[in-house]
């Protein structure tokens, strides 16, 4: 009958077991060229380490060669420290990666290193277990997850970048890189640090060292919002350069653009300017201790500071100039002010309007005069009568 090869592979979900001690392994379907069926169970660790053998067995599909070669889908690295929302956010990932890998040219997905690892083992059949402690918990993706992917919670797509300059790391927790080289973008933060993998090294990363393979990123960028959104000022910063603005902690704020290198347009009563996204608080959300850690460290670098620029892209970045941002927030406070001075002398107008019609006098009714004495004795009943008498 052949060699034996994969016809699709499924997710079911995932198991939370407690032995040897509390770990989650996924639910694969695997359905075989022999019409068999079989449910094997992986943990996230053996995916991935099978994911970077893959691609080092195909070196041009992988995209180290040339990146607008890869066919080989993504897959994000294990976090530090997996727990149950990320395992189970991450079923969208693995089921999207699944169908891609079942789909790709038969030289890879019908490879050896494919086939052994979805076959069957020892422990799929028989897992270890003690019966001293509980049993694994099973959790199901729902029916209709299977049917439609986008439907899968948190899906999680990595994208490619490539470095435009050199950057050297300053912390730990910081990855440095060399102009051209092309990273994958695990976590993307608003603040400007973006977690970065290349190869077997990850870090957190200045967005403004990165720019997309498939070209530039101004359309991740929102539109400036003249309307601002209220912020307090978390941690103090100095000016450096002529566009930035001073303020100190506590200080409320507007922004009103968000950009992706973590340095916003801010509006401070009548004056604009950037200030670092990772000092400031959304007005009314409460702090936590993962925004805390990193409003301890130092502001990303801004897109304009970085020094030989060695980038891909030909089209110029879009540029908005401080004055732009200034004349288009005064025109719309004042138009705002216009709108609220009009609607408040309409309703000016109808209260004057109305006021006589509330101040008239209502017609008070007729009092008939009082009858005469004869007219009571001639007309009225005997009681009525004898009151008079």
């Amino acid at each position: 009958m052949g060699d034996a090869f994969i016809r699709h592979i499924e997710l079911l979900g995932y198991e939370k077991r407690f032995f040897p001690s509390q770990h989650y392994v996924y639910m694969f379907l695997v359905k075989w060229n022999d019409l068999s069926e079989k449910v094997v169970y992986r943990r996230f660790t053996e995916i991935y380490e099978f994911h970077k053998a893959l691609k080092e067995m195909f070196p041009i599909e992988s995209g180290d060669i040339n990146i607008e070669n890869r066919i080989i889908p993504h897959l994000p690295a294990p976090k530090w420290f997996d727990g149950q929302r990320s395992t189970e956010n991450r079923q969208g990932t693995l089921a999207e990666y699944c169908y891609a890998l079942v789909n790709l040219p038969h030289k890879i997905s019908r490879c050896l290193h494919v086939v052994s690892f979805f076959k069957v083992r020892h422990d799929d059949m028989n897992p270890v277990t003690d019966s001293q402690i509980k049993k694994p918990e099973v959790f199901l993706l729902p029916k209709d997850s299977k049917k439609n992917l986008t439907d899968i919670t948190g899906p999680i797509v990595l994208q490619t970048y490539r470095a435009i300059a050199d950057y050297e790391k300053s912390s730990t927790s910081e990855m440095a890189l060399k102009a051209g080289d092309m990273v994958d973008v695990v976590e993307k933060s608003e603040n400007g640090w973006w977690f970065c993998q290349l190869k077997n090294k990850r870090g957190w990363v200045p967005a403004a060292y990165l720019e997309p393979m498939d070209g530039p990123d101004e359309s991740e960028e929102q539109e400036p919002n003249y309307a601002g959104e209220a912020y307090t000022v978390q941690k103090s910063y100095t000016a450096v350069e002529e566009d930035e603005l001073t303020l100190k902690e506590g200080d409320t704020i507007e922004v009103i653009h968000k950009l992706l290198d973590g340095w916003w347009v801010i509006r401070k009563d009548d004056s604009t300017g950037y200030y670092p996204a990772m000092y400031l608080q959304k007005a009314g959300e409460v702090n936590t201790s993962v925004k805390s850690e990193l409003r301890n460290r130092g502001a990303p670098p801004r897109r304009s500071t970085i020094r030989n620029v060695k980038s891909i892209h030909r089209q110029g970045r879009k540029q908005i100039s401080q004055e732009t941002y200034r004349r288009n927030s005064k025109k719309y406070i004042q138009n705002q002010r216009k709108m609220q001075g009009n609607s408040q002398n309409k309703a000016n107008v109808i209260i004057e309007k109305k006021e006589p019609e509330d101040n008239k006098s209502k017609a008070q009714p007729a009092v008939p005069p009082r009858p005469s004495k004869d007219l009571i004795l001639n007309r009225c009943t005997e009681s009525t009568r004898s009151k008079i008498l």
